[in-house]
């Protein structure tokens, strides 16, 4: 999702403005991964989550780690097998993939409903998605977006669900990645997914605010995240696929939230075990070497204002074709074992 910067004098004008790497969110979010095979397995119980921390949070027994932890315990790769379990026994987002969100969105809030547990769910298919980058695409149009989202929230029905709306569009926005002219349509767009998600009776809505690594000055996304809608949000989400620590993120989170009205958010703890990559933060935010599993998913922060840590990145994940790894969204067995190696301490 991220253009990088071509020039020192663009990096030099963004600075000024109080943003860093420009398009380049550093938040590696993604068009998701492709739809699973045998996603109808989610309806059975998972033992995993039995094993999972305090959460409410639905375990998905068919991901694509549960199945490479099956396949390496096959092939004898047994330690590799129980090193990538701290992957595939915890709580992790569901992408729905392409044009029809409800296979994907039907099979996770079906396997969390039989489990009394809340399916966590990314909608990611907003307009003039990431600026033409990695993860290009979206709805051509806004209608079909309006459609696509009724029918993400239909099939959500009665269920539990937290739903993280479009990572990355509305700090797409405050960078000047998105060109003006959609701006409008962006904010209309967004506001209108706000309120259609939450005539679900179980629907929590948090509306993605970029990272503190990319807007370094919360104060410039206040405005648009009213614009979007976000008083009839339950809050905002911060971190979705990037690295910034804990600590950075909750700091960043509250100024944030005292600017639209004490709301809320959830972080995405997935990849920041190790924190970001140091360096050149040009391409840091694209599969990065050495980074690890930060704090596993929980709705039981201690902090009244994190109503949830989230692993909304999906580890092993790809950001795209870059460091060797695959598309974008595309499963990657071999980043992903070094995230679990590399895992926080508990």
């Amino acid at each position: 999702m991220h253009r990088l910067l071509r020039t020192f004098t663009a990096l030099a004008a963004l600075t000024a403005l109080g943003l860093t790497a420009g398009c380049s969110s550093g938040s590696g979010s993604e068009a998701g991964p492709a739809r699973t095979k045998g996603a109808g397995a989610a309806s059975g119980p998972s033992t995993a989550a039995a094993k999972a921390p305090p959460n409410t949070f639905w375990v998905d027994p068919d991901s694509p780690a549960a199945r490479q932890v099956k396949e390496w315990e096959a092939q004898g790769r047994a330690q590799d097998a129980e090193t990538l379990k701290r992957i595939s026994e915890q709580p992790l987002a569901v992408w729905p993939a392409g044009d029809d969100p409800a296979p994907d969105v039907r099979a996770a809030t079906a396997g969390a409903e039989k489990e009394g547990r809340t399916a966590v769910l990314v909608a990611y298919n907003i307009p003039h998605r990431d600026c033409g980058q990695h993860s290009a695409g979206g709805a051509n149009n806004a209608d079909y977006y309006r459609n696509w989202v009724d029918t993400f929230a239909d099939t959500i029905g009665s269920a539990p669900a937290v739903v993280i709306l479009e990572p990355d569009a509305i700090p797409h926005i405050v960078d000047g990645c998105t060109p003006a002219e959609y701006h409008a349509d962006r904010y209309q767009l967004l506001s209108e997914a706000i309120q259609r998600f939450k005539r679900q009776p179980k629907v929590k809505v948090y509306l993605d605010a970029g990272n503190p690594g990319w807007i370094t000055d919360a104060d410039k996304l206040s405005e648009p995240l009213r614009q979007a809608g976000i008083a009839r949000a339950d809050g905002f989400s911060l971190n979705v696929s990037n690295f910034q620590s804990d600590e950075v993120i909750k700091k960043y989170g509250r100024k944030l939230s005292a600017t639209v009205g004490g709301k809320h958010f959830v972080m995405d703890t997935s990849r920041n075990g190790k924190g970001p990559l140091a360096g050149d933060r040009q391409d840091a935010w694209c599969n990065p070497p050495g980074r690890g599993l930060g704090t596993p998913p929980t709705d039981r922060t201690g902090d009244p204002l994190v109503d949830a840590v989230l692993w909304i990145k999906r580890p092993g994940d790809s950001d795209g074709p870059c460091r060797g790894g695959p598309a974008a969204g595309q499963w990657w067995p071999d980043y992903a074992l070094g995230l679990a190696r590399n895992a926080k301490a508990a």
